[in-house]
C-alpha cells in the first residue's frame, strides 16, 4: 500500500513538474509590445498566393526565430531573413517570381511598408529573404514579388536605422553593428478581410548616443 501511495505522489509531482516547465516556456509574443519590440505585417494571398504560402509556412516552422535583419539602408529597404546572416543563404526551396515581368500580375506596388521577396537575377530564386521599404519604390514594381505590408508597428521598422551600421558587400552602408535579431516570428489572428497576418518580435541595440547628448 505504501508503495502505491509513493508511486502515486511521484508521477502527481512529475506532472507538476512537467506542467510548470510548460508554463514557464510561455508564449514568445507575450513580452511583445506592437510599436515598441513588435511589428505586423499582413500578406495578401489574393496578389501573391504562392509567395504568402511559403512565407507563411516558414513562419509556422520557425524558419525565421533567430535570425537577423542583415542589410539595412537608408531611404531604401530593411532585408533580412537568412539563415547565412549575410545575403547569400536560403530556405533550399526555390518559389515563382509573382510579378509582371515574369508573366504573373501583381497589383501591390512597392510603397513604404511593403514587403517583397529578394532575389537573384534568376526570376525564380526566391526563397525566404524578405525585404521592407523604406519610401515609396515603385520602381520595383513588376520586377519583385510584393506580398505583404506592415499594416502595424512601422516605426520598430524604422528604428533598424538608429543602430550604427557598417559598409556591406554591395558597396552601401548597410550591415547593423550589432545585430538586429527576429526573437520569434508567429501567425497571428487574421485581419477582418481574411487575410492572414505575422507578427515578428525584434530585439536590437539603439544608438544612444545622440540622445543622451
Amino acid at each position: 500500500m505504501k508503495f502505491w501511495k509513493c508511486a502515486a505522489c511521484t508521477i502527481s509531482a512529475a506532472m507538476a513538474l512537467s506542467l510548470l516547465a510548460g508554463c514557464s516556456k510561455g508564449d514568445p509574443l507575450e513580452k511583445a509590445v506592437v510599436g515598441e519590440n513588435s511589428f505586423i505585417m499582413t500578406l495578401y494571398p489574393d496578389v501573391a498566393p504562392i509567395t504568402c504560402e511559403n512565407f507563411q509556412e516558414l513562419v509556422e516552422d520557425g524558419f525565421y526565430n533567430g535570425l537577423t535583419f542583415h542589410r539595412v539602408v537608408d531611404e531604401f529597404i530593411a532585408q533580412g531573413g537568412d539563415p547565412n546572416g549575410d545575403g547569400t543563404g536560403g530556405s533550399g526551396t526555390a518559389i515563382t517570381g509573382e510579378f509582371s515581368a515574369n508573366g504573373v500580375s501583381n497589383s501591390l506596388s512597392h510603397t513604404r511598408g511593403t514587403v517583397s521577396m529578394a532575389r537573384a537575377d534568376d526570376y525564380n530564386s526566391a526563397t525566404c529573404q524578405f525585404f521592407i521599404c523604406y519610401e515609396d519604390l515603385t520602381y520595383l514594381d513588376g520586377t519583385y514579388a510584393s506580398f505583404g505590408v506592415v499594416t502595424e508597428g512601422m516605426e520598430v521598422v524604422d528604428a533598424f536605422l538608429d543602430v550604427p551600421r557598417s559598409v556591406g558587400r554591395m558597396g552601401e552602408t548597410s550591415v547593423p553593428d550589432s545585430p538586429i535579431v527576429i526573437e520569434h516570428a508567429a501567425v497571428i489572428e487574421a485581419d477582418t478581410a481574411g487575410n492572414p497576418r505575422v507578427q515578428f518580435l525584434i530585439s536590437m541595440e539603439k544608438d544612444t548616443a545622440e540622445t543622451e547628448e
